[in-house]
């Protein structure tokens, strides 16, 4: 038995990042096959400056729930890729807005198509195998549970629990 899988939750972090990095590998993989310097880990932010013409950093976070620092650091790589540019806002001068350049418009209308596959090579791996259409619902049921009750509060509530019933 795969020695992840025989560990159940206590593994789950280390099982979705070990999914995680392999699902980038893949996708980069295809980047690469078709000439396209794009890291797969830039695509929630990419997507949404293609969505949007400009949008503030403040915004890019709250939309992602990220910190502004990861925006940020983010934003840094697709500026050094020349990706986007920023600007600072006309109506709040502490905040930076960011837009795709020239080129990131150029790499969108490359890297849609990718999208439009991998989106049907899942839709064919849910046909292949059931099973993984109830990961998303599960990853999204995990995530607003979490969100009403966070994991910690809830394992030390469980600790807790276990302490009490061991000093009776």
């Amino acid at each position: 038995m795969d020695f992840y899988a025989s560990l159940g939750p206590l593994i789950l972090g280390s099982r979705l990042r070990r999914a995680s990095e392999y699902y980038i590998a893949e996708v980069n993989k295809v980047y690469q096959q078709e000439g396209i310097t794009f890291d797969a880990s830039w695509f929630p932010v990419f997507l949404l400056l293609s969505e949007r013409s400009r949008i503030s950093l403040r915004d890019i976070a709250d939309t992602l729930q990220v910190s502004h620092s990861a925006v940020s650091q983010l934003v840094g790589n697709l500026k050094r890729q020349q990706l986007v540019e920023t600007e600072v806002s006309e109506k709040d001068a502490r905040s930076q807005l960011v837009k795709l350049s020239v080129q990131g418009n150029d790499v969108l209308l490359r890297i849609t198509p990718i999208w439009d596959a991998i989106s049907a090579a899942f839709a064919a791996l849910v046909h292949e195998e059931a099973s993984i259409a109830a990961l998303f619902e599960g990853i999204t049921a995990m995530e607003r549970a979490c969100a009403g009750r966070a994991l910690a509060d809830r394992i030390t509530d469980r600790m807790a629990a276990t302490r009490t019933t061991f000093t009776r």
